[in-house]
């Protein structure tokens, strides 16, 4: 298992292109919120912003349209066209995120996993991109050789599993699933630890308690969006995005408190957790 570092991080981020434009840096979509979740997709949006991505387009559901166009400034919302028109789309972006704030129909687990099934590029699939896997496993199965990332919490993997308890030894179970289904796995929790299908494991050392609210996973699954989408190898970006989603919410736990910090602070520190890695000022 590969302790994940400041040190690890700063060799993983590229300096940034100085002839580059905003297609250089990641064209990523996602596909998030329903009626009554608003928060989700811009919490996404906004960190794959905020970590650099160069264009990020939101898909949301019409009757959110007009709240989402309103809450996002640097992230380009729109209503999700019809399936084969948002297939192209995405088909042409470096990344998607399916799951934020979704909710649960068989329209969306069906359109889940259709996208899942036949988009070629990098998946990260959060919070109801996860239930709908969890009810049409064998979806996973067919993305073999394709990168896809899973970024459950402990509840969400005791559905990905069947209902079976993790145990004690999280690192094992969350190696088991990679390899079983040739994916990603981001357990998240307290360490969070990354498994990727070959075996190889990367715990994360940064975070605290005060993290522990409704909307930090939202952002996590943004970062990691858009470290992919800028053509990081998954090796670097996923760990890398987790430990930085960790020293941000340290940051915001330095100025607010773990209390009273949220998930928009966190957001808003993901700017200095950048910088100060990259110019080594964090440990």
């Amino acid at each position: 298992m590969t302790q994940v570092t400041a040190e690890f991080v700063r060799h993983c981020l590229p300096v940034r292109d100085r002839n580059g434009h905003k297609g250089t840096f990641g064209k990523v979509h996602i596909l998030a919120g329903s009626v009554g979740f608003t928060g989700a997709p811009a919490l996404a949006s906004a960190a794959a912003v905020r970590t650099g991505s160069g264009l990020v387009y939101l898909w949301v559901p019409r009757e959110i349209w007009p709240v989402l166009a309103v809450k996002c400034q640097s992230a380009m919302p729109a209503p999700v066209p019809p399936f084969l028109e948002l297939l192209e789309k995405m088909t042409q972006g470096d990344g998607v995120l399916v799951g934020p704030g979704l909710g649960r129909s068989r329209k969306t687990d069906v359109r889940t996993c259709r996208l899942a099934q036949r988009l070629p590029g990098p998946l990260v699939l959060d919070a109801d991109g996860i239930n709908a896997a969890a009810e049409h496993i064998d979806v996973l199965d067919t993305r073999r050789g394709r990168l896809t990332v899973l970024t459950p919490h402990d509840g969400e993997f005791f559905r990905l599993t069947g209902g079976r308890a993790i145990g004690p030894d999280r690192e094992a179970a969350a190696v088991a699933f990679a390899r079983t289904h040739g994916c990603v796995l981001v357990l998240k929790g307290h360490r969070t630890i990354t498994a990727f299908p070959d075996g190889e494991t990367f715990v994360n050392t940064t975070g605290n308690p005060g993290m522990a609210k409704g909307g930090s996973g939202d952002v996590l699954a943004g970062m990691i969006l858009s470290l992919l989408g800028q053509g990081i190898p998954p090796k670097q970006a996923v760990p890398a995005a987790v430990w930085l989603h960790g020293k941000a919410g340290d940051l915001a736990a330095e100025q607010w408190g773990e209390y009273s910090m949220t998930p928009g602070d966190l957001l808003q520190q993901i700017p200095a957790a950048i910088r100060r890695t990259m110019e080594g000022l964090v440990d």
